[in-house]
């Protein structure tokens, strides 16, 4: 069964798109996160959960 750290992330409603884009874009390359949801509000705020599979070392002897 896969395992998954989450993130929630909220953006003020400023925020632009392309500003957005940069972040997630970011969070991708180097946290190695990936877009779960996205929600837009009506108002302009964003609501973001990411998630990446957490990955469990055994031992070997």
């Amino acid at each position: 069964m896969r395992e998954w750290e989450t993130r929630t992330l909220s953006m003020p409603r400023g925020t632009t798109r392309g500003d957005a884009r940069r972040f997630l874009t970011e969070q991708a390359e180097y946290g190695h996160w990936e877009l779960a949801r996205l929600r837009l509000y009506p108002d302009g705020r964003r609501w973001v959960e990411l998630r990446r599979r957490v990955i469990r070392v055994t031992r070997t002897a």
